[in-house]
């Protein structure tokens, strides 16, 4: 056992820990968790905890093996809502079979190994996302009634925003687990909520994305609502999406942002299946300022790429298709190799686009080329995208082609 684990134990005595949930998604970027009493983490540290994975998408099928898990002393965090005495913590895992072979299914470790990949070519990787969420009512039994809290529009305020108690409670419910909140704000459609964070590394990125949708359901359902994180829950209201700010730094100093672009553009049409992985995905585009074509600007934040600046001048992309279901692993692995696919071979940045062509009807003399609009495309596409067979392993592709 390291020191961090040493350290870690003996704060979970000295803060009356009780139960640890070892943490990890399934290969759609749901959270699964099983939990262990504090008598059980020394072994977990040394061995990992073995489950039967035969009903996890991506680690199951007629013949699922066992999985183990191994829980990371850095992720550990207090859960605020359980109990103050005999405290419940989380910890996300990395996975391995028995013999400790990673599983290929395991998109956290696919992230991780984009992130290294990146590394090794000299490149540094920052994301921050903006996730969009609806507040719908509940019946007696806690389920969705398909009713918005509210009826208030984009950045309304209280008595019409009803969501602002609730919103408050996540972020600061979020910065006692140590992730910390950017700024928060009603969204255009009634009930619809948007929660912003700051730039982290990768991996911490998307463990916080998953978290977020977690505190997110818990809180919601402790306040009497049902948290909504569909594509498209309302048929003719705003859909909902999770932007994706990409910053790329690089050894020298070099400003890439247009060639990360262009990586971006020329495979995003591969890349849409795990963006945006369900049927209701593709209700969104070209609605509600949503995208629709593989276009970008730097005056126009409607397109499918536009060009954000931060305090200190430097610029960065930020991708507005993807939606609140997409695994948020893979979505950033997906980033990171298609932006280091237009940097190393020099992809042409085509002209940006500045008017409006999300609007119905909006048409181009030389229209730019659509994103997929139905899953069954996104699927053709990834099936013959060569990034996608480069980086993404058979069994993902598949089980993604499949759903």
């Amino acid at each position: 056992m390291n020191t961090t684990e040493q350290e870690l134990m003996k704060y979970i005595e000295e803060e009356d820990v009780k139960f640890i949930r070892l943490t990890f998604c399934d290969i759609f970027g749901v959270q699964k968790n099983i939990s262990i009493q504090r008598s059980e983490l020394a072994r977990a540290f040394e061995k990992g905890i073995g489950i039967d994975a035969s009903y996890i998408d991506g680690f199951g099928g007629d013949y699922g093996k066992d999985i183990w898990l191994h829980p990371e002393p850095e992720t550990i965090t207090i859960l605020p809502w359980r109990p103050e005495h005999g405290k419940v913590v989380r910890m996300f895992c990395t996975l391995t079979y028995a013999d400790g072979t990673p599983i290929e299914t395991d998109t956290r470790a696919l992230l991780r190994s984009a992130v290294r990949y990146a590394n090794n070519k000299g490149f540094r990787f920052h994301f921050k996302s903006e996730m969009q969420f609806y507040l719908f009512k509940t019946d007696d039994n806690g389920e969705s009634t398909g009713v918005p809290y509210d009826k208030a529009g984009y950045m309304d305020i209280a008595p019409l925003d009803k969501g602002e108690n609730v919103r408050r409670e996540i972020c600061l419910t979020l910065e006692q687990m140590g992730i910390k909140p950017e700024s928060s704000h009603h969204e255009t459609g009634p009930g619809q909520n948007q929660i912003d964070f700051r730039y982290a590394d990768p991996i911490t990125a998307a463990d916080n994305t998953v978290t977020f949708r977690s505190v997110v359901r818990t809180l919601a359902a402790r306040n009497g609502l049902y948290a909504d994180f569909s594509p498209k829950p309302l048929q003719e209201k705003a859909g909902s999406a999770l932007h994706i700010t990409v910053s790329v730094k690089t050894n020298s100093g070099d400003d890439v942002t247009d060639s990360a672009i262009a990586g971006i553009l020329h495979n995003i049409a591969g890349m849409t299946l795990f963006l945006n992985p369900t049927d209701g995905s593709y209700l969104r585009f070209g609605q509600h300022k949503a995208p629709k074509y593989t276009t970008w600007s730097e005056n126009n934040r409607a397109q499918l790429i536009s060009i954000r600046q931060t305090q200190n001048g430097n610029r960065c992309a930020q991708l507005r298709s993807p939606d609140p279901e997409a695994n948020p692993y893979l979505a950033y692995a997906l980033m990171i190799y298609a932006v280091l696919d237009g940097i190393e071979n020099q992809r042409a940045l085509p002209q940006p686009v500045d008017e409006e062509i999300w609007l119905s009807g909006g048409e181009m003399k030389d229209e730019p080329e659509r994103l997929p609009d139905n899953l069954e495309k996104a699927r053709m596409e990834a099936k013959k995208s060569q990034l996608i067979q480069k980086f993404i392993s058979s069994s993902v592709i598949r089980l993604y082609c499949a759903k």
